[in-house]
């Protein structure tokens, strides 16, 4: 490979990210200038999560065919590779010595990304429309596994109160997985998906994305972030590094490739989720740490997304982009 298809290629790859990041971005500048305060970047997160979201999903997972086994096996490798990111995070965390209240905020950080928001934006960066059809199923079982692992892992770690139970009846209750269900549902039914499906789902990629990434960038919380230590860090790193190149190497040995590979490649490599700071902080955790995570990895998982995405681009693994 040349000089100039291999810049070729890192070019696509930084215009799968960039956009993406760059709304995160534009959010943190217009708190800065006043111009997003709390309170109605808070009501648009609302109205995003519960509208808009649920409907954009609805729409990707009512146009999946769920009769072929390729989804089977991206799925299976997504699953997989949580689940050994779990496993291998908690070793690795009793291995460094760390404070036993601290190894749950670590494990979970290290297995749990932002899939359903900045990993489907960066879906429908990739791959157009077709990005987010293909995340709407992953996003649904994953985001239940991450909640069921994470409430163990905390209350393993941390003591903490919350039960199964309540964890199942908030899943149950989440806007997404209502759309997305509710997706699954009709593509099964064997009833026509209407038509009008598809711009729809275009229209609302195209706001609704932009306006949650926006309001991300407006929640961050920079002022804590010169207190992370080494753990930060070190979670960080699992986050963005460990656990997308395991999730990779799951899925190829499964012989997931083309677009599926990119598309769990891209969920998996987000940054941690905002809802695990929440949950540490409802656990009585070290809510500081957690949210340090949140916003380093944020800040960081622009290049390593973009390095990442640019490796498999190099190696034809992961499809044609738009």
């Amino acid at each position: 490979m040349s000089f100039v298809d291999a810049l070729t290629l890192f070019y696509a790859a930084l215009a799968v990210s960039l956009p993406t990041f760059g709304w995160v971005i534009v959010g943190v500048l217009l708190k800065r200038f006043g111009v997003l305060p709390e309170a109605l970047n808070r009501n648009l997160s609302r109205f995003a999560f519960n509208v808009g979201l649920p409907i954009m999903l609805f729409a990707g997972a009512a146009q999946v065919d769920y009769t072929t086994l390729s989804s089977a096996r991206y799925l299976l490798a997504g699953i997989l590779a949580t689940l050994l990111t779990l496993v291998l995070s908690g070793l690795y965390s009793r291995w460094r010595g760390h404070p036993r209240q601290v190894q749950g905020i670590f494990v979970q950080s290290a297995f749990r990304s932002n899939l359903a928001i900045v990993g489907v934006a960066l879906t429908f960066s990739a791959y157009g429309e077709l990005g987010p059809v293909l995340a709407a199923l992953p996003i649904a079982l994953m985001t239940v596994l991450y909640n069921i692992l994470a409430v163990w892992v905390l209350n393993t770690t941390l003591g903490s109160g919350t039960t199964m139970r309540s964890v199942l009846q908030d899943i149950v209750r989440n806007p997404l997985i209502i759309g997305i269900a509710a997706g699954v549902c009709l593509a099964i039914s064997g009833l026509p998906v209407p038509a009008i499906l598809v711009p729809v789902s275009a229209g609302l990629s195209a706001f609704f994305l932009p306006l949650v990434l926006v309001c991300i960038g407006a929640s961050m919380n920079f002022s804590r972030l010169y207190t992370a230590g080494m753990l930060t860090w070190e979670a960080s790193f699992w986050r963005l590094c460990v656990a997308p190149l395991m999730g990779v190497l799951v899925a190829l040995l499964l012989g997931v490739q083309d677009e599926h590979l990119g598309v769990l490649f891209l969920l998996l490599a987000s940054p941690v989720a905002a809802s695990s700071h929440v949950m540490v902080v409802a656990a009585r955790g070290d809510g500081t740490l957690a949210a340090n995570i949140v916003v380093l990895t944020t800040l960081l998982s622009l290049v390593t997304i973009t390095i990442g995405f640019f490796v498999l681009s190099v190696f034809s693994l992961i499809g044609q982009t738009v």
